[in-house]
């Protein structure tokens, strides 16, 4: 399935639609020069660098491994040294062929060093090592999904700010013919072949046109409050950023973005890592109730022992093993493996309801896309229409043959259809920007 627009035109964007949460705009990253000023690619490697939630995700991460390295000691042997000193009093004394037998000594030393190593407990370590890692994807995963939201947010302020510059230029356009028609309008109240009304009913018209640009200021500036609330800086800190739109018509082959967002797409591997996770979990739980063993060494010197010198400290060794086996836990178990499989379940209703929103927004951002390329190729028709319009009024009022509101009416008309141009292109990059981001496309 394709389309192909059929005209190009100087890149604009309409700045109302732009508070849509999805709505972000795609021109070709560009190289970023040293300079007070930002281009795109400046603007989102800036945001992203200063933006604290992703070190604050990358901390997760770091927690996740450090977290999966406590895991991997269970694979390994612990070793204690222990000293003890006990004092008993009194102790057993027997007297014996004119001698007193002491069968322990008041003051006890005990010296040694005990290992203990997990031998066999039939996979839960290696479960619970699968879980870690499971988490630790899940959280990296986490930081690619930050910063793609990060990035478009910072493409659709940038651009904001680019088409309310372009926009209040349209404006200033019209204000100076409007200006221009008012003066020639007095010239002609003068010379007695109009009236005051004429010029007044002009500067009506004038004063709309300024109240326009006066809400575009606005916004110009509350979206420079939103780029340096991206960049981390003071609100009232106005960043210059530098630029201009580009209009980049281009086939789109629907199949093949959506076989790029089933794949590319950093929600669906965020459903899939959850899938994973529920599924470790449902390991670690089933592993949780098998039996284990344990060996046990210890070695080190200590006093007490048979006579005749039970002062003396002498070497000694310890060797054991230890079987648990799980008999009864009161179904605690069996009622952990019902909440884990329910939970595998719930993450793969998940993957799907995930995949299926991708095939949505793909198919939504291709139709923004083609009906932007009617909408632009029927503005382009009405541009040369207004055009034609407004010559023609003019020329039909200075010979006399017309009225001032067929000229303030053309005038009105051929800046709304620049507007509606404007409008047209800035959907159809918008629906580039769609789809890159349906398509899970990298633009940082």
């Amino acid at each position: 399935m394709f389309f192909r627009p059929k005209h190009a035109a100087p890149f604009l964007l309409t700045l109302g639609l732009l508070s849509a949460g999805a709505a972000h705009a795609q021109t070709p990253l560009t190289a970023a020069t040293v300079g007070d000023s930002l281009t795109l690619e400046s603007t989102i490697r800036t945001v992203l660098d200063a933006n604290p939630s992703i070190n604050a995700l990358q901390e997760e991460v770091n927690q996740a491994q450090a977290r999966l390295a406590e895991t991997r000691t269970y694979l390994r042997p612990v070793v204690n040294g222990t000293g003890t000193y006990t004092r008993i009093d009194p102790v057993v004394k027997l007297p014996f062929n004119g001698e007193v037998l002491q069968f322990a000594p008041n003051n006890n030393y005990d010296l040694h060093v005990a290992a203990q190593y997990t031998l066999l407990d039939l996979g839960r370590t290696r479960a619970n090592i699968d879980l870690s890692q499971s988490r630790i994807v899940s959280a990296t995963d986490q930081i690619n999904v930050t910063r793609r939201d990060l990035a478009f947010a910072a493409a659709q302020s940038y651009y904001s700010i680019l088409f309310a510059r372009e926009a209040i230029r349209v404006q200033d356009a019209q204000i100076a013919s409007l200006q221009q028609h008012q003066r020639e309008m007095e010239k002609r109240v003068q010379g007695g072949v109009s009236t005051n009304f004429d010029v007044t009913t002009t500067k009506v018209r004038i004063a709309q046109a300024q109240n326009t640009k006066i809400d575009l200021q606005n916004q110009l500036r509350n979206q420079e409050v939103q780029l340096a609330r991206l960049l981390h800086r003071p609100e009232n800190e106005v960043t210059p950023i530098r630029g201009r739109f580009e209009y980049n018509p281009q086939a789109v082959d629907v199949n093949a973005a959506l076989a790029r967002g089933a794949e590319n797409r950093p929600e669906v591997k965020l459903a899939k890592d959850a899938e994973q996770t529920a599924i470790a979990q449902q390991r670690v739980v089933e592993t949780n109730n098998r039996p284990s063993l344990n060996v046990l060494g210890q070695a080190g010197a200590k006093n007490g022992y048979i006579l005749p010198n039970i002062e003396r400290m002498r070497f000694n060794t310890v060797l054991g093993a230890q079987l648990n086996v799980p008999i009864y836990d009161g179904n605690r178990n069996k009622v952990q493996r019902v909440g884990a499989e329910s939970a595998v379940k719930g993450a793969q209703a998940r993957i799907q309801d995930t995949q299926e929103q991708v095939r949505a927004d793909v198919q939504q951002a291709v139709n923004n896309m083609q009906s932007s390329t009617a909408r632009y190729d029927n503005s382009q028709v009405q541009i040369e229409q207004a055009t034609d319009a407004l010559t023609r009024a003019k020329a039909r009022y200075r010979y006399g043959v017309g009225n001032n509101l067929d000229v303030l009416d053309a005038e009105t008309q051929l800046a709304q259809a620049r507007l509606a141009r404007l409008q047209a292109i800035y959907n159809y990059t918008l629906g580039q920007y769609q789809l890159r981001r349906a398509t899970g496309e990298q633009i940082w």
